[in-house]
């Protein structure tokens, strides 16, 4: 048996599932429809569905529900912070301009941020886990508790960030990068790598007053 499956979402009715079916024995039946299951449907939708003789009301609704919760795979990778709940994880994100947001906590992980500007952002415990920020601008950015491990942070600006506490833990990169007055306190470095930016660490960090080269442990 063939079930139709039609949405109204008009503003002078209330929402409503209407259900037809392809047995011109059946009458039609209406459901109300649940909040979260309108908010992802759009005006006189419809939906065909290939079912048993016999489907409850509540059974309707719920599969017509799942079949909204799983039609877009990438809504599994909401964005964690306040930066209006946009997919920022896994994502192309080259160029893309966040500079000034408030950004706590959200979860770039694995994402393409070439060139991208943070200058200014607040990204507090923000992941850039495996994520590219090769010439990225994070100047001025608040990055404590940040997760750079296994990021390309190259060629990228750090100038006056806040690094506090940031991770950096396996191929870190931040070779070519501007760490003036940059703040590593606390940021846990490969050796290596820690002797390359002493090389290049220079300048004093505007809101915690420390400096780079200190931050960093250099000689």
């Amino acid at each position: 048996m063939a079930l139709v499956l039609n949405v109204s979402l008009c503003s002078t009715c209330k929402p409503h599932l209407s259900l037809s079916t392809s047995n011109p024995n059946k009458a039609s039946s209406t459901f109300p429809l649940p909040l979260p299951l309108l908010k992802s449907l759009q005006p006189s939708q419809k939906l065909t569905f290939s079912l048993g003789e016999s489907v409850s009301g509540a059974t309707l609704v719920a599969l017509l529900s799942a079949s909204f919760i799983f039609v877009d795979p990438a809504l599994a990778f909401k964005g964690g912070g306040p930066y209006g709940q946009e997919v920022t994880r896994g994502q192309d994100l080259t160029g893309k301009d966040f500079s000034g947001k408030t950004l706590i906590k959200q979860d770039f992980k694995t994402s393409i941020l070439r060139q991208a500007n943070f200058k200014g952002a607040k990204l507090i415990g923000a992941s850039f886990f495996d994520a590219d920020l090769t010439g990225a601008d994070l100047s001025d950015a608040d990055l404590r508790n940040a997760d750079f491990s296994l990021a390309n942070v190259t060629k990228a600006n750090l100038s006056n960030a806040n690094l506090e506490g940031a991770l950096a833990t396996g191929n870190t990169s931040f070779k070519g990068s501007n760490i003036t007055g940059a703040d590593f306190t606390d940021v846990p470095l490969r050796e290596d790598q820690r002797e390359y930016l002493c090389k290049v660490a220079d300048g004093v960090n505007p809101t915690t007053g420390n400096a780079t080269r200190d931050t960093l442990f250099c000689n």
